[in-house]
């Protein structure tokens, strides 16, 4: 019988594909209405799995529009109290729940300081929705799984589709339509690799660059959370200052491969690592590489295709180590901190 988690990361492209229908003009007004607004920088305000959503929107709005995007702890304004200078700037809460008490405070402070607040949020009924100025509902329908899988698929959905209509980017807008597709052959891809390098490993880095940075990320909390397997999570970058040091045998490191400007970097760690005796898997949509992915209909939008192909590939490691993936150790579905 398939797990909580496994069904409904089978779940995602039929998922995506109603949200794109019924939520799709929303994004898309909310895009133009962000564009009037002519912000210069942002911040994002979430934990977890959605902290990781916030890292895709950091990179797009980087990397296309120069805008810079702090990821701000709620705790400045939940536990320090701190008062924030962000008069006519973005304020973006993502969050499944929307309930969680730092990230409605951080909200409601930066709201205090002139920002716009935008939720992304899977549950329109919670406060982070209700107090917020734009509202994007994320529409994955119900998620009862602890670990989060289609709820960030659907945040990095509405992220994708909020950024190509601030853009008015009309390729990237009908490459995200055509994506539901992309997404179910996702879930055909082979990653019984990657299962067999990571049972036998004790630690893992999980690597990418950019935008992927997300399912980097993603992948590294994941392992912990469904496999009690330590993972960290780095940029290609960032790996060789000082964390490629541990690279050793039963080390394997997990790479996420882009189609972009970060692709040389990304596989240029890889094969350090490799070196240094690291096993290691690349996810790649390059033919004849270990983890293949789907080449999304767009470079910006691979990131969300590995995580459905990694999502299948966690659920089986799960089992491989005689883990309940439905039934992480110490957790809950709705995670309040202040």
């Amino acid at each position: 019988m398939p797990s909580q988690m496994q069904t409904e990361v089978h779940q995602i492209p039929a998922a995506v594909e109603r949200q794109l229908h019924v939520i799709g003009p929303r994004y898309r007004e909310i895009g133009q209405r962000l564009k009037r607004l002519d912000f210069t920088m942002a911040i994002s305000n979430a934990r977890g799995t959605s902290d990781h959503a916030a890292i895709y929107l950091k990179y797009l709005l980087e990397t296309r529009r120069g805008t810079p995007v702090a990821s701000v702890g709620p705790s400045v304004a939940s536990v320090y109290g701190s008062r924030l200078r962000l008069d006519g700037q973005l304020c973006v809460t993502i969050s499944q729940s929307g309930a969680s008490r730092d990230l409605i405070m951080l909200q409601e402070a930066a709201a205090k300081a002139g920002a716009a607040t935008l939720a992304i949020v899977n549950d329109v009924t919670s406060p982070v929705a209700h107090h917020a100025s734009l509202l994007a509902p994320m529409h994955a329908g119900p998620e009862l799984a602890v670990a989060a899988t289609k709820t960030y698929v659907a945040s990095l959905v509405a992220i994708a589709s909020i950024v190509a209509a601030l853009d008015e980017d009309a390729g990237l807008a009908d490459a995200i339509e055509r994506l539901p597709e992309a997404l179910a052959g996702a879930l055909a891809r082979d990653w019984s690799v990657a299962v067999d390098a990571l049972a036998k490993a004790e630690s893992v880095f999980t690597i990418s660059r950019g935008p992927a940075l997300t399912i980097a990320a993603e992948a590294a909390l994941k392992l912990k959370e469904t496999c009690r397997l330590h993972a960290e999570a780095y940029s290609a970058a960032e790996v060789r200052h000082g964390p490629i040091a541990l690279a050793a045998p039963r080390f394997c490191a997990l790479v996420f491969a882009t189609r972009d400007e970060g692709r040389v970097s990304i596989l240029e760690a890889a094969s350090a690592l490799r070196g240094g005796g690291a096993t290691v898997v690349v996810c790649d949509s390059a033919v004849g590489a270990d983890l293949p992915s789907v080449a999304a209909p767009h470079p910006l939008l691979d990131p969300i295709c590995q995580a459905v192909s990694f999502y299948q590939c966690v659920s089986a490691l799960a089992r491989v180590r005689g883990l309940d993936a439905d039934r992480p150790a110490h957790l809950s579905k709705v995670t309040v901190t202040v």
